[in-house]
């Protein structure tokens, strides 16, 4: 059973950034496709960001293109998010999530057996 972790959540300002880490408990991470996912008080989960297991392309949410990058660390088993230029409606619940090799719709829950706990990230004023 893969093991996720996620750190680096908490409050931050309207514009500013925070980088998300999510430690994986695999000896070969670059075989696996990590996505992140978020979700917000009442609203449906939603698949912001995933790297893939099998050629290391990058999916971004529309939502998040241009602010957030996807990146893996595979000697130390992690994988990141680094988020700029928050805005209040990025506040959520922000879980990594892992499957073996490649995913063909990497932005979908259902493509993936192992999640984190999740970290909560807060963009106010």
């Amino acid at each position: 059973q893969v093991q996720l972790v996620e750190s680096g959540g908490g409050l931050v300002h309207p514009g500013g950034s925070l980088r998300l880490s999510c430690a994986v408990s695999v000896s070969r991470l670059d075989y696996y496709t990590i996505g992140w996912f978020r979700q917000a008080p009442g609203k449906e989960r939603e698949g912001i960001s995933c790297i893939s297991g099998s050629d290391d392309s990058t999916f971004y949410a529309d939502s998040v293109k241009g602010r957030f990058t996807i990146s893996r660390d595979n000697a130390n088993h992690a994988v990141y998010l680094q988020m700029n230029s928050l805005k209040p409606e990025d506040t959520a619940v922000y879980y990594c999530a892992a499957t073996k090799w490649g995913a063909s719709k990497c932005s979908q829950a259902y493509e993936y057996d192992s999640w984190g706990q999740g970290t909560q990230v807060t963009v106010s004023s």
